[in-house]
């Protein structure tokens, strides 16, 4: 059995992404109720279980913080469509918009997604240096971005509990 689901708290708040095994287990153990099955069954001799893709947690779970998206190369694609913020075509590599080199930091409102055409035109320079210019300014994703990175690909049926911006649930 190979598969994720989403965890939900009591609240209906998402919480995680499991594995599939990990999301029958608590719904066995009675900590969790199936909100929407995968389609899939798990069976043993005795027993026969749907495998699900949401559960929620019986009991409400406190979250010390709020989840953000870490800042890595798949999840700028997928916030910026895969596309070059800078001419609009096809991405394939990351870009500080202010370069490292430059005291630029490693944080979302400072990487884009490029082309490398773009992004060996742009080099170590900064913007006003170049005659290039941003499709768009650069953010930290909102909402829960954090799942979409997780497993890259959001079911349909995880989408009423999810908060996604546009560009990310395309």
């Amino acid at each position: 059995m190979s598969g994720r689901a989403l965890v939900l708290n009591a609240s209906y708040e998402p919480l995680s992404v499991v594995s599939s095994r990990r999301a029958t287990v608590l719904m066995l153990a009675e900590k969790a109720d199936l909100v929407s099955p995968s389609g899939l069954q798990l069976r043993s001799e005795h027993l026969a279980v749907e495998v699900p893709s949401v559960v929620r947690l019986r009991h409400f779970v406190k979250v010390p913080f709020a989840r953000r998206a870490a800042l890595n190369r798949r999840a700028v694609f997928a916030r910026d469509g895969g596309r070059c913020q800078y001419c609009g075509d096809s991405a394939d590599s990351i870009d500080h918009v202010v370069p490292r080199a430059k005291g630029g930091p490693h944080t979302w409102e400072n990487v884009v997604a490029a082309c490398r055409p773009c992004n060996v035109r742009k080099r170590d320079r900064l913007l006003q240096d170049t005659s290039m210019s941003l499709r768009s300014t650069p953010r930290a994703p909102a909402g829960h971005a954090w799942i979409l990175v997780s497993v890259g690909a959001v079911p349909d049926d995880w989408h009423p509990y999810l908060v996604l911006e546009p560009a990310l649930s395309a």
